[in-house]
Order: C-alpha cells, then sequence, then structure tokens
C-alpha cells in the first residue's frame, strides 16, 4: 500500500490564488453596499443634526424676552433686546430665559444673551457653519463674550423673518434698541435654513417659533 500523498507546492499556490480571486470577487460585490451604507449614514447624521439645530432655535426663540426690570443707574439703555438684522447669513442676537446651567453651585439664571449667525467654520475655513454664541451674563456689551459652538457645518444660509401683529406681515428685521420695536417683540419668528443636500442642491429647512412673552417685563 503506497502512502498518502500531500499537496504540492504548486497546488497549494494554485488554491491560494482561486481563494485569493474569489475574495476579490466578493468583496467587489459588497463594497459599493458598504460604501452606499456609510454615505447614507453620512446624511442621516446631517439630517439630525439640522433637526436638532432647528429644534434649538425655535426654543431659544420661544423663550425670547425684553425687561424693563433693570438698574437705570447702571445701564442708560434697557440690556434686555432682540435685535434680527436683514440678509441671509442672519445675526439674530436675543435675550431669552432659555440657558441651561451645567453647574449647581454656578453663579448663573436661567438668563442669557443667544445669537445665531452664519460665519466661517473654525475647523473648517472653506466652509459656512450655524454657529450659536451664549452669553449666561447680560451687561451692556452684549456683541461680545460667551461661548460658541458649532451647530451644523457646510450651510448655504440663515434667514429670519418676524410677524408683526401691527402691520400683520413678516418683516426681514427687528431691533428693540430702535424705537419702532421698542417695546414689543414679534410674535412668531419663522425660520429658514438653506444646507446642501444629498443631491448636491440647495434644500431649505423652515420651522417657526411662538414667542410667549411680547411685551417688557414690568418692574
Amino acid at each position: 500500500m503506497r502512502g498518502a500523498r500531500g499537496f504540492t507546492l504548486m497546488e497549494l499556490m494554485i488554491s491560494i490564488g482561486i481563494l485569493a480571486l474569489i475574495a476579490g470577487l466578493v468583496w467587489g460585490s459588497f463594497s459599493p453596499i458598504w460604501r452606499a451604507r456609510e454615505e447614507v449614514e453620512i446624511q442621516a447624521n446631517r439630517y439630525h443634526a439640522i433637526r436638532l439645530a432647528m429644534e434649538r432655535m425655535r426654543r431659544d426663540i420661544a423663550m425670547a424676552f425684553i425687561s424693563d426690570r433693570y438698574d437705570p443707574k447702571r445701564y442708560r439703555e434697557r440690556p434686555t433686546h432682540f435685535v434680527g438684522e436683514r440678509g441671509d447669513r442672519g445675526p439674530l442676537r436675543f435675550t431669552t430665559f432659555s440657558h441651561n446651567r451645567l453647574y449647581v453651585d454656578a453663579r448663573e439664571s436661567d438668563q442669557a444673551v443667544v445669537e445665531y449667525r452664519i460665519d466661517r467654520d473654525p475647523d473648517d475655513p472653506s466652509v459656512d457653519a450655524l454657529i450659536r454664541r451664549e452669553k449666561p451674563v447680560i451687561d451692556d456689551d452684549p456683541e461680545r463674550g460667551g461661548t460658541e459652538m458649532v451647530l451644523v457645518s457646510g450651510v448655504l444660509g440663515l434667514t429670519f423673518e418676524y410677524w408683526d401683529v401691527e402691520k400683520e406681515e413678516w418683516v426681514p428685521e427687528w431691533d428693540t434698541t430702535d424705537a419702532a420695536w421698542a417695546n414689543r417683540l414679534p410674535q412668531r419668528v419663522r425660520i429658514t435654513l438653506t444646507a446642501e443636500g444629498d443631491d448636491g442642491k440647495p434644500r431649505k429647512y423652515v420651522t417657526q417659533a411662538t414667542i410667549a412673552m411680547t411685551t417688557p417685563l414690568g418692574r
């Protein structure tokens, strides 16, 4: 009886080559699926970030307020305000009750100055981003200070429109530091964020915020 014969080196090389060919074919067939899955996940995460940003803007604006409760000896003008400029990059800056204290003993209240605008992404200056600035201290320098964070990168525009109950129409700007709007806030704010869709074309996302307190809080 002849002894059992093993594989020769040539046979092993041929077997490995066949396995490598099969693996390559399998990888080639599944690779587009994996890439498509990754692309879908990226788009889903982006849409989720946009929805969260829209909801955050809606919540902050809904809790906007102005107040006559301030020390006239310290401030010549009312420090609470609501200033929305005309244009497709914002900005909108206002005082709001939406501040969340992160620490129990923090010397902060639920009041803050919040600003939304479109500006260059600090992590990628080649694209624009939706930026939220929050300053937990209301003082006589609302345009400076606080912390900034990017909510959505790669956006194309941000527009705010304000419902004027006296004119019964949407207006493109609002400024409580001006006599025309000094003692009232808009009843509603329409927010339109424009961002690039998954087809490469601009896509608009729209929501509205209803402001609960449209007149100044009294002394």
